[in-house]
């Protein structure tokens, strides 16, 4: 990291700032601040956003859900995408 770029800051990529956001939501809903899954509508509107930005997709093409059993939990995003993005 070179001194100018500590002064100005890093523009972070959209894909890492997502990433962060994802480990939030996650981090918040083990702690137990949020009993249901209320964010799950509000994450797959963003998701839509963010892809949108590079490919055409509607929001029927993005799934997301949220399984629970016993101590474990599974995120599953189902994203698909136009022929023409592949």
């Amino acid at each position: 990291m070179s001194f100018l770029s500590f002064l100005l800051g890093e523009k972070k990529k959209t894909a890492s700032v997502a990433k962060e956001r994802l480990q939030i939501i996650l981090a918040h809903e083990r702690n137990g601040r949020s009993a249901s899954s209320d964010y799950l509508p509000q994450l797959q509107r963003e998701l839509v956003a963010v892809i949108s930005k590079y490919v055409s997709i509607k929001p029927e093409d993005i799934k997301v859900n949220l399984e629970r059993t016993d101590n474990l939990e599974v995120l599953d995003i189902k994203i698909e995408l136009p022929d023409a993005a592949r």
